[in-house]
């Protein structure tokens, strides 16, 4: 259909008068979905249960200072203050189960009040749903990923430290270690740390704890660990193995001098690509008892190396290639080895959506307890967002070599800016509470294909 000028441009130039009313009016009425999966997964009494054992307050709990946390995450904020924009929002107060939000300074003084045990509980709480998701998939077998990500504090912070910060040098922050399923995209479990550790500090038992749990929980599943070279050592190696698990690790050039040697020497590569040629041997340092799978693999490139030259006592150099060592005890391929390795880069997506879609890298208070909810709430934020995802859409990928997530899933900006922040309305006409919302016909679509699909989950 055609339509004349008349009948698309409007010539407007008046700036309205401003008046400010309370209505009954939210600017999140899409947060109708949120409700939904809160009751579906019983969240609220999933976390009152995490600080039973701290004195009840007069008003507010513990648990739904947590559960205020975890919502403001998830609507996209960022400081505490940021709750004053929307605390007499009714959708918001629905879903929190609320007349009245509490101001910043009570939530703050709630975190200061936060003790170990209860951080212990809401990992424990994380780590069921997590676990819940991956019965109901009934996977034969889930990828660990684990790898640590720098949170810089900016301040003095109970528990932070200077240590190894490539954005901010010099600044104080913590270093937490994290353990995330490859297959859902959530994680898993997270050790909290001070930030002048090393990545291996504690590691080994936290990944025999997290592969424990999920034993338990999945009798008889194949559970696969991949690393980088930080997490080499002969310790590591051998539990392992000694555990069942398969594994890939990067391998340090520094550490070991005969890597170089190995490959300098080498003549005859096998070639199954343009880009890609490899080598294997069951080999050892001097000072292990067993021997294991270690692959070569040369990398064709084009970029100029840009290492500091002192590493060439330690770093092979060839003009045009680059260089990667991997210990593994799996026993398929070098191409299918390789590629589960590379998968790794999946987890860099993840601490990359927790910063900047759920604020993991925001300080909010100065006791470490206090910072350590802080954090689980955005892990909890960003496990949501997945679970709903998974709740709502069919799997759309298998398994690949890469171990790649069985869901394409939609980002937590792109959900928050379609469905969840949607203008409407709440009414009562004839006794019926009611919200109105824009005749938008794809919003309409949406929010109706969420709540069906939750109502069938449920």
């Amino acid at each position: 259909m055609k339509y004349s000028k008349a009948q698309i441009f409007s010539h407007v130039h008046k700036i309205p008068e401003l008046k400010f009313e309370d209505q009954r009016l939210t600017s999140f009425a899409g947060t109708v979905i949120i409700q939904k999966l809160f009751s579906n997964l019983n969240l609220k009494a999933r976390l009152r249960v995490c600080f039973d054992h701290l004195p009840i307050s007069p008003i507010y709990g513990n648990h739904m200072i947590a559960l205020i946390l975890i919502v403001h995450l998830m609507l996209g904020y960022r400081r505490l203050r940021d709750m004053d924009y929307y605390r007499d929002d009714l959708m918001i107060l629905r879903l929190l189960g609320l007349k009245r939000m509490p101001d910043v300074s009570t939530i703050s003084r709630a975190l200061g009040h936060v003790d170990d045990k209860s951080i212990i509980k809401i990992r424990q709480a994380c780590r069921e749903m997590v676990l819940a998701r991956l019965i109901a998939l009934g996977v034969v077998r889930v990828t660990l990923d684990f790898d640590g990500s720098v949170l810089s504090t900016g301040r003095m912070a109970e528990g932070a430290a200077v240590g190894f910060n490539k954005q901010k040098k010099g600044q104080r922050s913590y270093y937490p270690l994290f353990c995330t399923i490859a297959q859902t995209g959530q994680v898993f479990d997270v050790l909290p740390r001070s930030g002048n550790v090393h990545d291996s500090n504690g590691a080994l038992e936290f990944m025999q704890e997290c592969v424990r749990i999920i034993r338990a929980a999945c009798p008889g599943i194949i559970i696969e660990v991949r690393m980088d070279s930080a997490f080499f050592s002969d310790e590591t190696v051998k539990a392992l193995d000694a555990e069942g698990i398969e594994f890939t690790i990067s391998v340090p050039f520094e550490r070991f001098a005969e890597l170089k040697g190995m490959i300098n020497g080498r003549r005859r590569w096998r070639y199954f690509n343009r880009e890609f040629s490899y080598f294997d041997t069951q080999w050892k340092p001097k000072k292990w008892d067993t021997r294991f799978r270690f692959l070569f693999i040369r990398h064709k490139v084009k970029k100029q190396s840009k290492e500091p030259v002192q590493l060439d006592l330690f770093i092979p150099h060839e003009h045009g290639y680059e260089f990667k060592v991997i210990v593994t005890n799996k026993q398929t391929t070098m191409k299918k080895v390789m590629c589960f390795h590379n998968g790794r880069g999946s987890q860099e997506n993840t601490f990359s959506e927790l910063k900047s879609q759920c604020n993991l890298d925001y300080v909010a208070v100065r006791r470490l307890c206090g910072n350590h909810l802080y954090m689980m709430s955005a892990i909890l934020a960003h496990n949501l967002f997945k679970e709903l995802h998974m709740m709502v859409h069919e799997r759309n990928r298998g398994t690949t070599e890469k171990r790649a997530a069985l869901w394409e899933f939609t980002e937590a900006n792109t959900l928050r800016r379609t469905l969840l922040q949607r203008a409407g309305r709440l009414t009562n006409p004839g006794g019926t509470l009611t919200l109105t919302m824009s005749g938008n016909q794809t919003v309409k679509k949406g929010v109706l294909h969420y709540l069906e699909r939750l109502e069938r989950a449920a």
